[in-house]
């Protein structure tokens, strides 16, 4: 399929006001309000790239010259090796392959660059999409998080380093 990921830059402006701004995804994600341009502008800017010293990354996912939407690496726990991660793919993309490539490069990414022994997913029980796509890529139910959020139950996903071993 050939997608890239890189870091966020100020063209990106757009496209993350239209989805931090997406209330239909807000159940999912740690936003919860709108966010202004200049909230927006102010993370581009402060935001150097470095998962260690921001303890996240969020890179923007692209295809044939398309932005497609954005993977998070989030909650750092450096100590523990591990990290959540999160992804949002603008609906015009969803289903096509374009998110299990992506969950594809960043495990690469995090667990042979970074060395993270743990990625997780908090994914609400109702997103049988995304609930899917973690199944898909051998991400293991690890526990029911009841009452989760206000409108949902959660399921974490798991995926261990396989060249790490317990």
């Amino acid at each position: 399929m050939g997608i890239s990921l890189r870091k966020i830059e100020p063209s990106d402006l757009p496209f993350l006001y239209q989805w931090e701004n997406d209330a239909t995804v807000w159940a999912d994600g740690s936003n919860h309000n709108p966010l202004s341009r200049q909230d927006l502008r102010e993370y581009i800017e402060h935001s150097t790239g470095d998962i260690y010293r921001d303890e996240q990354l969020r890179l923007i996912i692209e295809h044939a010259g398309s932005t497609l939407g954005c993977v998070d690496l989030f909650d750092l726990d450096a100590r523990n090796r591990r990290a959540a991660i999160g992804l949002y793919l603008a609906p015009s993309f969803r289903g096509q392959g374009y998110a299990e490539e992506t969950i594809k490069q960043v495990e690469r990414y995090a667990f042979q660059f970074l060395h993270l022994r743990l990625l997780y997913a908090i994914v609400s029980v109702s997103n049988t999409a995304s609930n899917h796509i973690f199944e898909k890529n051998d991400y293991t139910p690890s526990s029911l998080l009841k009452h989760w959020t206000l409108e949902d139950d959660a399921r974490i996903w798991i995926k261990q380093n396989p060249d790490i071993k317990s």
